[in-house]
């Protein structure tokens, strides 16, 4: 992981993960360095991940006194319950739904649950995290913050879009990456991982990303799109053109097969 302290508050853990045809998507946790430190997201669960050691090199996990998983994907929840083993005196931040999710899963210790609905707000000390549910989201449990004292917006999978490279996927300012790739990788990601959007009411749909643009976001900070400080009109403009994107499928049986058959024995 890459460690970006974006904002004086605020540090971005940066992973990534390759999705064959499409790209590497960003795979972004985040601290933010309150009174009450908070930890946004855990990120991937795949075996070789270790979110704890690496989350040791920006924070004591110890310190930790709030977990908040924006929704309980597995790309945000990988390191969630050795977080919580560390932190003994961290509260899980969720929604009624997501407990029920990762209930599905996991034996849930709900005494350490904090439930916040979109609109409620978190007071973590020296600053109140306010939770919104994002113009564009794939769970319905899915709750992203502002924190007040930053302007930073933590927005969950809104936003993202998949980049051209590793290096590209975990630096630490989008425009590193040119405004056009940035701008067709969100519109694909959009119709990736929010299809619902291409066949959404439009007048209903400019509504709500007009009212999250109105929360003038000092940075935008999405779990799938490098730190983006001071594009907010090219990223809202990204997502007034979601409903307009092109429409995707992904491969089927022959493609699989024809990409197997291309692999070269082994041995």
């Amino acid at each position: 992981m890459e460690k970006h302290r974006v904002l004086p508050d605020v540090t971005v853990m940066s992973d990534h993960a390759e999705i064959p045809g499409i790209g590497f998507l960003p795979v972004n946790t985040f601290v933010i360095h309150a009174e009450q430190p908070v930890v946004v997201d855990t990120g991937l669960s795949t075996p070789d991940k270790d979110f704890v050691a690496e989350l040791a090199e920006v924070i004591d996990p110890a310190d930790v006194r709030w977990v908040w998983i924006t929704h309980p994907d597995r790309d945000h929840t990988g390191g969630l319950w050795q977080l919580l083993e560390a932190a003994p005196q961290a509260k899980l931040v969720t929604t009624f739904l997501g407990v029920g999710i990762m209930s599905c899963e996991w034996a849930v210790p709900l005494d350490r649950v904090h439930l916040l609905n979109p609109g409620q707000r978190l007071d973590v000390g020296d600053r109140t995290l306010t939770g919104y549910r994002p113009p564009l989201f794939d769970n319905p449990a899915t709750v992203g913050l502002q924190d007040d004292k930053t302007g930073a917006l933590l927005s969950s999978d809104c936003f993202g879009g998949p980049m051209g490279s590793p290096q590209q996927a975990m630096c630490a300012d989008v425009r590193e990456v040119s405004a056009e790739d940035r701008r067709a990788a969100q519109l694909l990601w959009a119709a990736i991982d929010s299809p619902w959007v291409l066949g959404v009411d439009r007048p209903t749909y400019a509504a709500t990303v007009d009212s999250f643009r109105r929360l003038d976001p000092s940075a935008i900070l999405s779990t799938h799109l490098p730190p983006a400080i001071g594009l907010n009109g090219p990223m809202f403009d990204a997502l007034d053109e979601a409903p307009s994107a092109p429409s995707w499928v992904g491969p089927d049986q022959e493609a699989l097969e024809a990409l197997l058959a291309s692999f070269e024995p082994v041995g």
